[in-house]
This record gives C-alpha cells, sequence and structure tokens, in this order.
C-alpha cells in the first residue's frame, strides 16, 4: 500500500478517535455516556466538549475529501512518491487541527484548515 493510502487510513482513523475522546466527554459532563441517544447527548456538550463533537464532524468531512483526492490521484496514474508529501502534511494539519479545536484555538485551527485544504487542493492539480 503506497503513503497516500496510509494517509488515508489515518485521515479516517481521527474522526474514530475523536468519538472516543468525545465519549469521555460526554461522561465527565453528564455523569454516563448514554449510548442510546448519543447524537442528542453530545447536542447538549458546552465548551470542549462541544468543540470536541465539532472536531469530529469537521474530520469525517474532510475525510470524505481526502478519501476523493487520494483515490483521484491513484486513477490518475500520479507517482505515489509525489503524492506523499502532500498526503502527508494533510494528516499533519488534521491533526493539528483536531487539537486546535478542541483547545479553543481558532485562529491556528483556521490556519490548519486552509493550509490542509491547499494539499488536498494539490494533490487534485498534480493528478490533472
Amino acid at each position: 500500500m503506497t503513503i497516500p493510502f496510509w494517509c488515508l487510513v489515518a485521515v479516517i482513523f481521527i474522526p474514530i478517535i475523536l468519538g472516543f475522546v468525545g465519549a469521555k466527554a460526554r461522561t465527565d459532563e453528564f455523569g454516563s455516556a448514554d449510548n442510546k441517544h448519543p447524537r442528542a447527548q453530545a447536542a447538549k456538550l458546552e465548551g470542549r466538549g462541544a468543540r470536541i463533537y465539532a472536531a469530529q464532524e469537521n474530520a469525517w468531512e474532510a475525510a470524505i475529501m481526502f478519501s476523493v483526492a487520494v483515490i483521484t490521484t491513484h486513477l490518475a496514474g500520479l507517482d505515489p512518491a509525489a503524492a506523499a508529501p502532500f498526503a502527508i502534511g494533510f494528516v499533519v494539519l488534521r491533526i493539528v487541527h483536531a487539537v486546535t479545536y478542541i483547545a479553543d484555538q481558532d485562529k491556528i485551527r483556521s490556519v490548519s484548515f486552509i493550509l490542509g485544504l491547499v494539499c488536498m487542493i494539490t494533490l487534485f492539480v498534480k493528478a490533472a
């Protein structure tokens, strides 16, 4: 498997990890995690817990777009070595995005989002 595909695996695990962190936040805030209605309970979170769930939702959205970018580069026949730096950069920036989202560092979060978007767009451009 190529580095861009390994990066895709990593990006898919980011929202899953955030889901576990979010369950801990629900337990901390409400005394237990409601496994029957987790989304309803998550909607009631405030502060850090709410930011964790927002980061998770954003991570799922990014994973979808990044999946298309990686698959497009693969189908276009782009050398995985040419795609790797941008795929790795995207992974690193998505981790920074999640951490800064939770830490309420909005400016750094926005910069990491934009730079990650640039990495992803670059993959499409290189595939063209």
